[in-house]
């Protein structure tokens, strides 16, 4: 199986199918292409909290400002799968919760985690109806430069997973792939807890509106109402639980606190976005 992740949209993430169903017949499955544009830590965020629940793959993941610049593209071997991406944090918090379940302590690089350098010089460039290869005309065997999802990744991750998923522990045997201590950093930020008091700050926000904090569900236990900047909401365990249009704390499926509104946007009424500071206290 390979996932497919993106902030493309659409048609973008087509051209990547294809090139992927040029190498593998592998299951496809599109984990989602409307992530927040360029955001790499709401990204980052999703991907930690829904990649987990596929079996052994190949993580295919597009979140790329720096596209074309000098940043390395990067597989992470996690455990029994392979995230494959851009070397700018992104892959990290998935590869770290991926890793856990089969590593005792935190997963790092060279300890649980095992990163390589994709080197596109040594992949084979995905074939065009009509032309002999996908690359820049700047030069014969040099991939476009804005693109590197469906020109780099893309046969990177179907050359992976032909590999085979079952040889992971051998991926340096690839001959694109340069084994690498130093990967760039990206790590989700802690809430600071202590005395009936949480102070945190907004990772993401949904599409319904539903304003996802960093502050851990455990903060509401036993609390029946909270003040969120000063404001005191009632806590409730389904949106259902108070009246239609009225806000509401509460612990999402991620775990972590959620500021929402029945029916309505939370990020709105609260007059939250993402990055925002968040104090919680119990009421």
């Amino acid at each position: 199986m390979i996932t497919l992740s993106s902030d493309f949209g659409t048609p973008y993430p087509a051209a990547m199918r294809g090139v992927l169903s040029q190498r593998t017949a592998a299951r496809l499955v599109d984990v989602a292409h409307d992530f927040p544009r360029q955001d790499i830590r709401a990204a980052a965020f999703w991907l930690h909290e829904t990649l987990p629940y596929f079996p052994s793959a190949v993580h295919l993941v597009v979140v790329d400002p720096g596209v074309g610049t000098d940043r390395n593209a990067l597989a992470i071997r996690a455990g029994d799968h392979v995230l494959v991406g851009p070397d700018n944090g992104v892959l990290l918090p998935a590869a770290r919760r991926l890793a856990a379940t089969t590593s005792a302590s935190e997963p790092t690089i060279g300890s649980g985690l095992d990163a390589y350098i994709i080197d596109d010089t040594q992949l084979d460039p995905p074939a065009v109806a009509g032309h002999q290869q996908a690359t820049d005309p700047s030069g014969p065997s040099s991939p476009y430069t804005t693109f590197h999802g469906r020109d780099v990744f893309a046969p990177a991750a179907g050359n992976i997973h032909e590999f085979g998923l079952d040889r992971l522990d051998a991926l340096a045997e690839l001959a694109f792939l340069e084994p690498t201590s130093t990967v760039t950093p990206l790590t989700l930020p802690d809430a600071t807890v202590a005395d009936g008091r949480a102070t945190g700050e907004v990772l993401v926000v949904d599409d319904f509106g539903n304003v996802i904090t960093n502050v851990p569900g455990s903060f509401l236990a036993d609390c029946e109402r909270v003040r969120v900047n000063g404001e005191q909401v009632p806590v409730a365990t389904t949106f259902g639980a108070v009246p239609v249009g009225e806000q509401l704390a509460t612990v999402g499926s991620h775990g972590y606190v959620e500021l929402d509104v029945n029916q309505g946007r939370g990020d709105e009424t609260f007059g939250l976005a993402v990055g925002a500071s968040v104090t919680l206290e119990s009421a």
